[in-house]
């Protein structure tokens, strides 16, 4: 065969590739409300700039005829290209070839992307529509899910994994994406579950839909699995890029420095009037944090699940950091398994980036109750300890109002190696609630008061809010570097993270420590 020939097959086969399962399949794909393979890579990365790799590349399997249905590119389009500006590698599970099933050719293309990044040190993009493994190939196909399994452990922690749901992902298949840093779901085509819906029906009897067992809605707000709802395909993108704005291509590198039009200087009197004189009357800590963060722009992540806890990315004088903070809106901001998990995980992997971590103190304590005890706060709760005292990132902690008990430990305390750690003249620092600290210290001297006993109950109470459930006593001891009134919160923030730009400190030698999962 000629060269003309070869070039002619080349176009050919190219062509083959780029129209993946044919116009029918890709017009049932677009129906659905789906983009297909190729349109979610050019949406998500810098025109133009998509290397594509293993085009041509096909499975090698000759079973049940499927030597006769071989599609170049075998179902996943892989490569590598920008996001502005910046190298990410990706890689887009094509639907419309076998159903997007991974064969072991399949798994092949996306190892080798994801050991490409691995080695260049930039971050990894799943785009996620499949059937699962390609039954036609067996144990190829669950050996090819087990290698992409190792490359997500072996990366993990070296460059940011995003995994986008963008159609099914089912079985065996949703680990990988659990295994990365962050998932995005869109909210009517996508759906995460172990076993399905007739699955489930034959073995317990339950009657579920596929949304109701693993939508996005569902992993959104009750398994927490989905960091990110997006409306379709085009929003989700959109999240993907925001996303990796904040982060850094490898753990080598600093997060990206951009600087905006909001001056670091702001000081905001508005500020001083949104944490309640009442310490019992709950607000939004949201509003706090949308006053200091540059332009009131911060991207939170998780929104709708464990809302007594907020987590996000955001900029302060240009610096990208983390934000982490009780929510007294919700649960009055006590910290339960599910928001210790939430936490955990996300001020791992802002340490893992290096990316600062600035966290808004209103804590109560842990939530009470059998269903939390018996569920084992104990262990959970450890495990946001374990990830403050772990980190090694610049620390900068606020306490807007209540610390309380081993919860004002937890929360990025001096303690914990927090490097800053401000005050507001609000905040009460104490091993618990006035009240409940005098019904146990002074029980004595309130029964002793008889008649009297409510009125001396009040007296005892506001004698060990002042004395104690303040920020002052922590201050004298060098807890609190700082009481500031919370206007000056922007300017404050923005200077301890200039102070700490050049940060060093590191953890003893270890293969690993041993958190408690």
């Amino acid at each position: 065969m000629g060269v003309k020939e070869n070039i002619e097959r080349m176009r050919e086969l190219s062509r083959q590739a780029e129209l993946g399962g044919g116009e029918e399949r890709i017009r049932r794909q677009r129906e659905s409300g789906r983009l297909t393979a190729r349109e979610r890579i050019d949406a998500l990365l810098d025109p133009g700039s998509f290397v594509e790799l293993d085009k041509l590349k096909t499975h090698r399997c000759s079973d049940f005829g499927m030597e006769r249905r071989r599609v170049p590119g075998d179902g996943v389009v892989a490569g590598y290209g920008t996001v502005d500006g910046r190298q990410v590698c990706v890689f887009s599970q094509d639907f419309t070839v076998f159903g997007g099933s991974l064969s072991g050719a399949f798994a092949e293309k996306v190892c080798k992307v994801m050991d490409l990044a691995t080695k260049a040190g930039c971050p990894v993009i799943g785009l996620n529509d499949s059937g699962g493994a390609r039954i036609q190939e067996g144990v190829v196909s669950l050996a090819g899910y087990a290698d992409i399994f190792l490359r997500n452990v072996l990366a993990s922690g070296v460059v940011p994994q995003i995994s986008v749901v963008m159609g099914p992902c089912a079985g065996g298949a949703v680990y990988s994406p659990a295994m990365t840093d962050f998932v995005v779901m869109t909210r009517t085509n996508s759906y995460m579950f172990i076993t399905g819906p007739d699955v489930i029906r034959a073995t317990t009897h339950e009657e579920v839909t596929m949304q109701e067992l693993g939508g996005a809605d569902t992993h959104a707000t009750r398994s927490g699995v989905c960091h990110l709802e997006a409306a379709d395909d085009l929003a989700a993108l959109a999240l993907v890029r925001e996303l990796l704005s904040y982060m850094p291509s490898n753990n080598a590198e600093d997060p990206p420095f951009a600087p905006g039009g909001d001056d670091p200087q702001r000081s905001d009197p508005e500020l001083d009037a949104i944490v309640p004189e009442n310490p019992n009357k709950p607000y939004d800590i949201r509003a706090i944090i949308g006053r200091v963060v540059d332009d009131g722009r911060w991207l939170e992540i998780q929104k709708d699940y464990a809302q007594n806890i907020v987590i996000g990315f955001a900029r302060l004088g240009g610096y990208a950091v983390g934000v982490v903070a009780n929510q007294p809106a919700y649960l009055a901001g006590c910290l339960d398994i599910d928001a210790s998990v939430k936490a955990a995980r996300f001020v791992r992997f802002c340490d893992c980036f290096n990316l600062p971590l600035i966290t808004l103190v209103d804590v109560p304590g842990f939530l009470p109750g059998t269903a939390q005890e018996f569920g084992g706060i104990i262990r959970h709760g450890a495990k946001l300890l374990y990830a403050y005292c772990e980190a090694t990132v610049p620390k900068i902690t606020v306490i807007t109002r209540k610390a309380y008990g081993g919860a004002y430990d937890v929360m990025s305390s001096k303690h914990v190696r927090g490097d800053f750690n401000f005050a507001y003249p609000t905040a009460e620092i104490a091993v618990m609630g006035p009240e409940g600290a005098v019904n146990i210290i002074m029980r004595n001297e309130i029964e002793r008061a008889g008649e009297a006993a409510a009125a001396e109950r009040a007296r005892l109470v506001e004698d060990y809010r002042r004395t104690f459930a303040n920020p002052f006593k922590a201050a004298e001891l060098g807890y609190v570097d700082e009481i500031l009134m919370p206007r000056q919160t922007r300017p404050r923030l923005i200077s301890a993270l200039k102070m700490l730009e050049n940060k060093r400190e590191s953890n003893p030698p270890r293969k690993h420590g041993n958190i408690p999962l």
